[in-house]
């Protein structure tokens, strides 16, 4: 019988140490998933940033061909006849 005993015990054991480490693996993992949705996050904001800073970009090109800048003047010439083209199609449309 002292054999099975030992056996027992050692089976508890080895059990314990596996449960332990099975909550010591949770705890990470949680953790993980923590620092994964906080850098998920992170890197919503940066885009949301970098796509803030292309537009205001772009705006600052435009001004600087409006005041004279000769870089960038045919880009800025085809976005106001772009404008003006909407612009003629609302009128259209408001006069039909």
């Amino acid at each position: 019988m002292s054999k099975i005993e030992e056996i027992v015990n050692a089976l508890e054991d080895k059990i314990n140490r596996v449960l332990l480490k099975m909550e010591e693996v949770n705890q990470t993992n949680s953790k993980l998933k923590q620092e994964l949705n906080k850098s998920r996050q992170e890197f919503l904001a940066q885009q949301e940033t970098i796509v803030t800073w292309e537009e205001k970009y772009e705006a600052l090109k435009i001004a600087n061909t409006m005041l004279g800048s000769d870089e960038n003047k045919r880009e800025t010439k085809l976005k106001i006849n772009t404008l003006v083209r909407e612009i003629d199609h609302c009128i259209a449309q408001l006069s039909e």
